[in-house]
């Protein structure tokens, strides 16, 4: 899995009066111990005051965007393996229900627990702490402003470590290493799929009873457990003294390659992996992309649907041009109608004036000349009183505007008169 080790993590390593902090950074090729720190009597002094240096601290390596990994000391939890033959994984956890009660000896509901599945076995690492114990440093990490993403132990940083770039001897091996409350030794073999205990006995008397809880061989010797881990190619002066802060940092630095064994109420972890950000850009770029794309595709259709229309409308032209030309002579044969209307009309009207002009001049006068148009009427005669004419013809609602276009004469007993009329309503 050593192509997964990736990232930077922050550990802590809590002790009954300092804080001792490791900062590494995770690469496929090793591990490098960056810087290390440790606060002193931080349970005498204000939270504020240590949560300063430590935010003083990662400000100076450039690491204050990462949250921490705190290792729990064992004086204040219990680690157990419960084998549990039989349990599907997705049962693990309402297995140990059951049963957790018979792993701690606290008061009923004073317990918080948590598990992890060893590998592909059918056992669980359970870590158990008292819930007010866990609720204090819940509290004390908030009022100190600190990111923590895990409240761990060392067993189960110790199994994810020994993995992170192999697999640990197939035949089983004891590791210990010497804490403020004894030998704490931790060992896998085939018999058990992970062992930790801290012994306040010698060396040689923890080693033994560790072997023999393991069942090792007499071939497989104790060695100390820091040769087991993935040595830091390069480490600050000091840095091997923070051998469990430096676990802690692994399970910060690879959460994903970690035991999920967590005692910090999910509500208060952090994640400070700008990872988490990657769903959120490529879904941010999918949008765009899509957005884009739908430009694109808009403009496809338009154009797509406006060829469409161009092809139908080529297709229709002649059509549309068949029917502007029947138009047009519709439009055409209507006018000849009419003409031919007004026409078959005007000699109606023209004989409807003549009648009215034969009316309008009654014997003994008579007339000699008689000129209709379409405008005007002329007429030319004898009457024995031609100056009341045209008074006679104005009366008329065929003509108007009479006039005499030569002066009368008299020629004996008669008068002769030229008379011209407009012709009233008629049209050219």
């Amino acid at each position: 899995m050593s192509w997964q080790a990736f990232g930077t993590g922050i550990g802590i390593e809590l002790t009954a009066d300092r804080l001792r902090i490791a900062v590494v950074k995770v690469r496929p090729s090793g591990v490098d111990m960056l810087a290390v720190h440790t606060i002193e009597d931080y349970a005498k002094r204000p939270a504020a005051e240590w949560g300063n240096e430590y935010s003083a601290f990662l400000r100076q390596h450039g690491v204050a965007h990462l949250t921490a990994a705190v290792l729990l000391p064992r004086r204040d939890l219990m680690v157990r393996v419960v084998n549990l033959p039989g349990v599907q994984p997705k049962d693990f956890e309402a297995a140990l229900a059951l049963q957790v009660d018979t792993l701690h000896p606290y008061p009923e509901g004073e317990a918080a627990w948590t598990f992890a599945r060893l590998g592909r076995t059918q056992s669980a690492l359970v870590l158990i702490a008292r819930h007010a114990h866990v609720q204090h440093l819940t509290e004390l990490f908030v009022e100190a402003g600190i990111k923590v993403s895990a409240f761990t132990a060392s067993a189960a940083a110790l199994y994810s470590a020994l993995r992170l770039y192999g697999a640990p001897p197939s035949e089983g091996f004891l590791g210990l290493m010497e804490t403020e409350t004894g030998h704490e030794a931790y060992g896998e073999s085939p018999a058990k799929p992970a062992y930790s205990a801290v012994y306040e006995q010698s060396w040689e008397r923890a080693a033994a009873l560790a072997s023999a809880e393991l069942r090792l061989t007499g071939e497989t010797s104790a060695r100390e457990l820091a040769g087991f881990l993935p040595s830091p190619r390069r480490a600050p002066e000091g840095g091997q003294s923070y051998l469990l802060a430096y676990l802690a940092a692994l399970t910060s630095a690879c959460p994903r390659l970690a035991l999920p064994a967590n005692l910090l109420p999910s509500s208060h972890r952090s994640t400070s992996s700008r990872l988490i950000y990657v769903p959120t850009i490529a879904l941010g770029l999918l949008l765009i992309a899509g957005l884009v794309a739908l430009g694109f595709y808009t403009r496809y259709e338009d154009s797509k649907y406006l060829a469409l229309v161009q092809a139908e409308t080529q297709r229709l032209e002649p059509r549309a041009k068949l029917v502007s030309q029947l138009e047009q002579r519709t439009t055409a044969s209507r006018a000849r109608i009419d003409l031919l209307d007004r026409f078959a009309a005007r000699t109606r009207t023209d004989l409807d004036a003549l009648r009215e002009a034969t009316r309008l001049i009654p014997p003994p006068a008579w007339l000699n000349t008689l000129e209709l148009t379409r405008t005007s009427l002329v007429i030319a005669g004898e009457s024995d009183q031609a100056s009341g004419l045209l008074k006679a013809i104005d009366s008329s609602a065929q003509f108007q505007n009479s006039e005499f276009l030569i002066p009368i004469s008299r020629v004996g007993a008669v008068e002769v008169f030229r008379i011209r009329s407009a012709r009233e309503g008629v049209t050219q």
